[in-house]
C-alpha cells in the first residue's frame, strides 16, 4: 500500500470513529487525553483540540479512565453518572508489546433507558442498583470531584495538581484552611481519584458530635454496652469505611481522651467496639481537616503531638478567598448556576456592577459566605441577571475602619487582629516566621492568637 492510499484509509477511519454512535476517549498512563471523538466532544460541549493533553478528570465527571490506564484492569458495563444521567461505560487497557500504554473508553448506552429497552430482564435490577448507588452517595459517599472546585488562581490550580499526585497513595492527608474554604470538596476529590473510589467514603464531623457519643459513633458498640444501646449493636464509622476512606472534619475539636483512642486505631489498624472484648481489623485511609492552629494546640497539650504527625503526612493548605479574589468570578458563576437549578428560577448571570461589589468584599466567611449571599440574591431578583439591588445590603454599603461611637482601643484591636491573621495566612500558619515578620516574641504572638481566637 502506497503512502497516498494509507493517508486516505486513515482519513476514512478517523471519519468513521469521529461520527461513531459510541462516544470514545483514549488516555495515556498519566491519565492525559490523547484522543476524544467528535460525538463525545459535542456532548461535553468542548473542542477536540482543547481537551488533548488535559487530565481526563478535568473533562469527564466521575471518570475512572485514569485508574484503568494505570492499573491495566478491565472495566465493562460500568454505571457512570454524567451530566444528570447514568450511562453505561466500558474501559479497556491498551497494551503494546505487553507494555501498558493507556486505555480506551466507550460510552455505549447514553442513558440507562437505552439499556433497559435492549434488555428488559435487567430493568428491575438496574433501577434497584441506581437507587442504592444514589442513596449511598447521599448517606456516606463522595459526591464531589475536582471538576466541582471552581477557581483559576495559581493556588487553586496548584492544589488540584497536588491532589492528582497524592490521590493514588494510601498516606494520610491533612487539609488546612479557614471555615468555608472548601476543605470537604478536596477530601471528596482525593477519594474520587484514588484506588478506593468505588469503596465507601464516610464523613465524620468531630466538632458536631457530643463528646460522650463520639466514641460509639467512631468505633461502634455491642448490644447492652450502655442504656439505650441498639439491639444487635451498631458498627462505627471506621467499620463502615473499611477498605475505603474516612474524612475526619474539624479534627482539632476532638477531645484529648478520644485522640488517644484514634491514635491506637491508626497505629494498629484495629477498632474495638464499646462493650466488646475483641478487636476488628480495618483498612481505612485517613483524610482530616481543621481550621484550628494544631501546632499551638500541641504546645498547649490540647492536641497530641504523636497524633498530629500521624495525620500530617501530606498537608494541603487552602488559602482564604480574600487572598485569591481572582476565583470570586468563577465561583460566583458556578453558584448562580447551581442555585438557579435548585430554585427553578431563570437567572443567567451577574451584572458587571454587581460583580464589582463582590470583588471588593473581604469574604471573611470565604466561599460559603459567597454562596449564601448569592442564594439570597437569586431569591430576591426579578430579572434574568443579578444586579446591585439584588445583593444583600452589607455587600453594597460603604465600609470605614472607624465608625461613630467606637472607642480607639476597639479600633486598634481590630487592626491588630487583622494584621496577625493576614501574616499567619502569608506564612502558612508558621508561628515562628509570623512572629519575626510582626516584630514580636513567639509567646506574645501565641497570647494574641488566643486572645483573638485565631
Amino acid at each position: 500500500m502506497n503512502p497516498g492510499e494509507l493517508t486516505i484509509k486513515c482519513n476514512i477511519l478517523e471519519k468513521i470513529i469521529d461520527n461513531a454512535y459510541e462516544w470514545i476517549v483514549v488516555v495515556n498512563t498519566d491519565g492525559l487525553i490523547d484522543y476524544m471523538n467528535k460525538t463525545y466532544c459535542e456532548f461535553l460541549e468542548v473542542k477536540s483540540e482543547e481537551v488533548i493533553g488535559k487530565h481526563v478528570t478535568d473533562v469527564i465527571e466521575n471518570t475512572r479512565m485514569h485508574i484503568v490506564a494505570r492499573t491495566g484492569e478491565l472495566e465493562l458495563a460500568d454505571l457512570q453518572y454524567i451530566r444528570g444521567n447514568y450511562m453505561i461505560a466500558n474501559r479497556v487497557p491498551i497494551y503494546h508489546h505487553d507494555e501498558l500504554i493507556g486505555a480506551v473508553g466507550t460510552v455505549i448506552f447514553r442513558d440507562t433507558e437505552q439499556w433497559k429497552q435492549m434488555n428488559t430482564h435487567v430493568k428491575g435490577l438496574l433501577s434497584e442498583l441506581e437507587y442504592y448507588r444514589s442513596g449511598t452517595a447521599k448517606e456516606n459517599g463522595a459526591s464531589y470531584s475536582l471538576s466541582d472546585i471552581a477557581g483559576v488562581s495559581d493556588s487553586i490550580q496548584s492544589l488540584k495538581d497536588k491532589v492528582k499526585q497524592i490521590a493514588s497513595g494510601n498516606v494520610s492527608v491533612l487539609i488546612r484552611g479557614e471555615s468555608g474554604t472548601g476543605k470537604e470538596l478536596f477530601a471528596h476529590s482525593i477519594h474520587q481519584l484514588s484506588e478506593r473510589s468505588n469503596r465507601p467514603f464516610v464523613k465524620v464531623n468531630c466538632g458536631a458530635i457530643p463528646d460522650q457519643l463520639l466514641e460509639s459513633e467512631l468505633f461502634g458498640y455491642e448490644e447492652g454496652a450502655f442504656t439505650g444501646a441498639k439491639k444487635g449493636g451498631k458498627p462505627g464509622k471506621f467499620e463502615l469505611a473499611n477498605n475505603g476512606t474516612i474524612f475526619l472534619d474539624e479534627i482539632g475539636d476532638m477531645p484529648v481522651n478520644m485522640q488517644v483512642k484514634l491514635l491506637r486505631v491508626l497505629q494498629d489498624r484495629e477498632v474495638e467496639r464499646v462493650g466488646s472484648l475483641r478487636s476488628k481489623k480495618v483498612d481505612v485511609r485517613i483524610i482530616a481537616a481543621t481550621n484550628r492552629p494544631l501546632e499551638a494546640m500541641v504546645e498547649e497539650r490540647r492536641f497530641r503531638e504523636d497524633l498530629f504527625y500521624r495525620i500530617n503526612v501530606i498537608q494541603l493548605f487552602i488559602p482564604p478567598l480574600r487572598d485569591r479574589l481572582k476565583d470570586v468570578t468563577p465561583l460566583a458563576e458556578l453558584f448562580v448556576k447551581k442555585i438557579s437549578i435548585k430554585t427553578g428560577k431563570r437567572v443567567l448571570g451577574i451584572e458587571e456592577e454587581a460583580m464589582r461589589f463582590l470583588l471588593q468584599h473581604n469574604w471573611p466567611g470565604n466561599a460559603r459566605e459567597l454562596e449564601n449571599a448569592l442564594e439570597a440574591a437569586v431569591h430576591l431578583t426579578r430579572n434574568e441577571t443579578l444586579d446591585v439591588d439584588a445583593l444583600p445590603d452589607y455587600l453594597t454599603e460603604e465600609k470605614t475602619i472607624v465608625s461613630a461611637g467606637r472607642k480607639l482601643k476597639d479600633v486598634l484591636e481590630e487592626a491588630e487582629r487583622e494584621a496577625i491573621r493576614k501574616t499567619l495566612v502569608k506564612c502558612s500558619d508558621n508561628k515562628i516566621e509570623a512572629a519575626k515578620i510582626l516584630g514580636i516574641g513567639k509567646t506574645s504572638l501565641y497570647d494574641k492568637i488566643k486572645k483573638y481566637d485565631l
